[in-house]
């Protein structure tokens, strides 16, 4: 099965337009047939595998009208081939697995039938299918597939008794020793942020996970991680065991108790010193197979498995964790299927916030159940940090936010256009959303591996039609690139576009919604004590460092360590946007307009007496400054907490007491002092230490 690694299409799989809202239960959902068919197959098939990528979910499998392993893919619309055709293995292709990069590449790797032996690996590139290198040149039965945050891929198999190899520079490279599983038959695999790749097998009375590092060499031992097997546990073709993993690199695996247990379904998770039961044990109400969890970027985890005896032979059911009682229940009902339901496959759609479900039931099937609680588009709370949920259209779908009050006394998304969900760190590629160009909508041109086209004619707004394609060049050939500073970006829709006025893709969400403006940042960074990518996380509109898109060549650049921010003003050079550096954050940069930058969204408050409308900054002062050690603090409000930053925006220890905050220990450098006041405010000040 394709498993699930940190980010859009993994089993926390995660990807665009991701609302985070507490509740101990959802309203009744309904499990629908995704694009309406109920069949996606041709014939039948086995060995599913889904993918989640934005709005798109790839279904892979063993296809019997062909004999061999097919991928389609569902646009939001209708399911097509990937590539064109059904059958793109040499041959016939038992087992395979799933997995995709964070550039949209979809890798497919399958079992190379008799006569031949190994393990055959196809990339799709978005347009066709390009034969790798195979992975092994041994029998193989199951095996897995996972893609690192940096893009690599990574395969397990039982060659030589348990082999893992990652794809680098054209050409396959061992990872750590072989051997280590004792040739587990039953694998998968994840790989979590924390550069560390795991497999879970079944086999042997147990199931064990195993862990490497990312980088490990062939001489770099694999350990079991936790130090103990996980659980004893059933194994075989149907008695499959499954891993996921959530943004915080917790670890969950799914799997069949032993026969002493009664086979039933169980699961644990790893708290980073053992494994702890999760929920209560053993909780299906009788024999179960064709195991599979998926878990949301925040921890929330679910299970699907067939049933093994009385009358309800092989149908499937998904639970739930309820958090309140900690036990678990069934989800969407107490089956999905009407028949026996094999090859089951779960994976999280944090786009539109669905839960997605593949099995063969005569033929393949793909369903999806909403995960989203009740949103009635309310405004956050008055107190900065109050969050709520908006509902709006996003690229032709529908998608749920989170919102957030901030310290400005606006109202915020509380993430990008585009984004998977709220950030969990400033690096969290989840949240990193589209790249707009200024004076853009979401017209397809804001992905982040869109088609380039030159400039068209005329070249403003109103040249643009048909598919989106992000525009490249330079001078007179770059977009829009007259710069006129009458020019706005501010029209309600696309309807409203001329040549001096592009469409404002924030007014789409609602009344009072739009572009923010360079002193709408200006009054947020002071407000929020935005000085750098860590603080600029840590406030409360949660800004990631999305990094920018080049507008003569289209790459990216400084993904994960800068923030580009576009505002609704206009420059010299194009548009004013807010840079987020290292150790500053200005709201007055410029950029051309054929730029990709990222886009969040404002609110004024509305309804709010002019009083609850002002905002008091209190002042903070820090002295000396430069300092040998020992920076002293002063306050017009009750301090709630100090953090301190070196330049790359980590955390660094240092003691807070009274008025003084210890540095002494601290190397010399520029450092920037977070204080966060107990009424809300933070703020940030740049020290010295010489």
């Amino acid at each position: 099965m394709f498993r699930k690694i940190r980010f859009s299409v993994h089993k926390t799989k995660a990807a665009f337009a991701f609302m985070v809202v507490a509740t101990s239960h959802l309203p009744a959902q309904q499990w629908e047939n995704v694009g309406g068919s109920e069949i996606v197959s041709a014939a039948g098939g086995s060995n599913n595998n889904l993918a989640v990528r934005g709005n798109r979910y790839f279904i892979s499998y063993y296809d019997t009208s062909v004999g061999k392993g097919s991928v389609q893919v569902f646009d939001g619309n209708t399911w097509s081939y990937a590539g064109g055709n059904a059958g793109i293995t040499n041959g016939t292709a038992l087992y395979n697995s799933l997995s995709a990069d964070h550039t949209g590449n979809l890798y497919y790797t399958n079992q190379i039938g008799w006569p031949g032996a190994g393990m055959e690996v196809h990339k799709f590139n978005g347009t066709s299918w390009i034969q790798l290198p195979d992975a092994a040149d041994a029998s193989i039965n199951y095996h897995a597939s996972a893609v690192s945050a940096s893009d690599v891929l990574y395969t397990f198999s039982g060659q030589n008794s348990g082999t893992v190899r990652r794809y680098a520079n054209g050409a396959w490279e061992q990872v750590g020793n072989t051997g280590f599983s004792g040739g587990a038959a039953f694998a998968e695999m994840v790989i979590g942020s924390n550069n560390k790749v795991y497999t879970c097998s079944a086999g042997s009375g147990s199931v064990k996970v195993y862990e490497n590092t990312a980088s490990a060499t062939p001489s770099d031992q694999w350990i079991v991680t936790g130090g103990s097997m996980v659980d004893a546990a059933s194994s075989g073709e149907q008695y499959t065991s499954d891993i996921a993993i959530d943004a915080a690199d917790h670890l969950y695996v799914a799997y069949v108790s032993n026969a002493a247990s009664g086979q039933k379904l169980n699961v644990k998770k790893f708290n980073g010193t053992g494994w702890i039961q999760l929920g209560n044990a053993n909780f299906s109400s009788g024999k179960v197979q064709h195991v599979a969890i998926a878990v949301t970027a925040s921890g929330t985890p679910y299970v699907v498995a067939s049933r093994w005896e009385n009358d309800d032979l092989l149908r499937n059911t998904v639970y739930r964790l309820d958090t309140a009682t900690q036990t678990w229940k069934a989800f969407g009902g107490d089956f999905i299927s009407d028949g026996q339901a094999t090859y089951n496959d779960l994976a999280v759609d944090p786009a539109q916030n669905y839960l997605v479900l593949a099995y063969s039931q005569n033929g393949i099937r793909v369903k999806r159940i909403s995960l989203t609680p009740a949103c009635s588009n309310t405004d956050p709370g008055n107190n900065p940090g109050d969050v709520s949920c908006t509902k709006f259209t996003y690229g032709g779908q529908t998608v749920y936010y989170t919102t957030v009050r901030g310290a400005d006394g606006k109202i915020w998304l509380q993430q990008n256009l585009g984004s998977g969900r709220v950030a969990t760190s400033a690096d969290d590629t989840e949240s990193y959303g589209d790249l707009f160009q200024w004076g853009r909508w979401d017209d397809g041109h804001q992905l982040r591996s869109s088609s380039t086209a030159v400039a068209p004619a005329p070249n403003s707004p109103e040249g643009i039609t048909g598919p989106g394609m992000f525009i490249i060049g330079s001078g007179s050939a770059s977009w829009w690139s007259s710069n006129a500073t009458s020019d706005g970006w501010n029209a309600a829709s696309v309807s409203g576009v001329t040549s001096a006025v592009g469409a404002d893709p924030c007014k789409a969400i609602g009344p009072g919604w739009k572009l923010p403006s360079q002193n709408d940042w200006a009054i947020a960074v002071t407000a929020e004590g935005i000085g750098n990518p860590a603080s600029a996380y840590n406030s409360r509109l949660k800004l990631p460092a999305a990094g920018y898109r080049s507008n003569t060549n289209s790459s990216l650049t400084y993904v994960g360590t800068r923030g580009y921010y576009w505002s609704s003003d206009t420059a010299n050079s194009g548009g004013k946007y807010l840079y987020i550096g290292s150790t500053i954050a200005n709201a007055g940069s410029g950029a051309p307009r054929g730029q990709g930058e990222s886009v969040r969204c404002i609110k004024e408050a509305i309804g709010l007496s002019t009083s609850e409308n002002h905002l008091t900054v209190n002042s903070v002062a820090l002295y000396p400054n430069p300092t040998r050690g020992v920076v002293y603090i002063k306050a017009d409000a009750s301090i709630e907490s100090v953090s301190v930053f070196n330049s790359p925006g980590q955390k660094i220890p240092a003691p807070f007491s009274g008025d003084q905050i210890d540095l002494q220990s601290a190397s010399n450098g520029v450092y920037i002092i977070e204080v966060k006041l107990k009424n809300g405010q933070m703020m940030s000040k740049k020290i010295i230490k010489n």
